[in-house]
């Protein structure tokens, strides 16, 4: 299995994870079971399906959902699927295997050309790809302070924004009609709601003991009273040439 960014170990705090984490709008799930042709007869794989927040959402679709998971603690979360370890740069499945693959909030943490091979190895001709994330919305003033916070500790990690999706899934030589599509998405939340959402990101969860206690109460102060938190969820989709 391809080694892991050490702060992903954060990551094995999955409960924190499946609290904190919101789900994904139904009209992004629509488009991708509409796009890529998701029904009865077809097999989707679920790539680095965390707590299965996508997966199980794409289980109504009525495809054989499969769900590529390699952080065991997470992977112990997804249930009425089956769940394998393995990476996006070593998939457990044989060629030509699905006709379509999701990524949710997790394909910057990749190696974008192997893992492009690998999902293309694993899809069909003219399969889907789809790469979902849910964006923090900044014009939101409780996300754009959380914001202040997470800049303060994020290093190193790899992070969504980094990176044009579109352009990379284009000029990849592997897919083809390469598009970016937008949803407007809340999730609710009350003050404990906001904490397990900051304490669910990786580099947050992987703080020593008293940073994270000190994040804690700032997030605490911040969250007093909040509702909602607003995001855009991002999808890109294109297909296997």
């Amino acid at each position: 299995m391809s080694e892991l960014h050490p702060a992903t170990r954060g990551f094995s705090a999955a409960d924190v994870y499946e609290r904190g984490r919101p789900d994904y709008p139904a009209a992004a799930v629509d488009a991708i079971v509409e796009r890529c042709g998701l029904g009865a007869g077809r097999t989707v794989l679920d790539l680095a399906a965390g707590t299965g927040k996508l997966t199980r959402l794409l289980v109504p679709s009525g495809a054989n959902v499969i769900a590529v998971e390699p952080i065991r603690e997470m992977r112990e979360q997804i249930t009425g699927v089956v769940a394998l370890a393995g990476t996006a740069e070593r998939i457990p499945l044989t060629d030509d295997y699905v006709d379509a693959v999701t990524v949710a909030q997790a394909f910057h943490w990749f190696d974008a050309d192997a893992a492009l091979r690998e999902i293309h190895r694993v899809l069909r001709a003219g399969g889907g790809l789809g790469l979902i994330w849910n964006a923090r919305d900044e014009r939101d003033p409780l996300q754009a302070s959380l914001s202040e916070i997470f800049d303060q500790y994020e290093g190193d990690t790899p992070r969504r924004q980094n990176r044009d999706w579109k352009t990379l899934l284009a000029g990849s030589g592997l897919f083809e009609r390469a598009r970016r599509v937008l949803f407007p998405h809340v999730q609710p939340v009350d003050e404990q709601g906001v904490v397990d959402r900051v304490l669910s990101v990786s580099f947050m969860a992987s703080l020593p003991e008293v940073e994270r206690a000190d994040v804690e109460r700032r997030v605490r102060a911040l969250a007093k009273g909040a509702t909602q938190l607003p995001y855009m969820t991002e999808l890109y989709y294109g297909f296997a040439n």
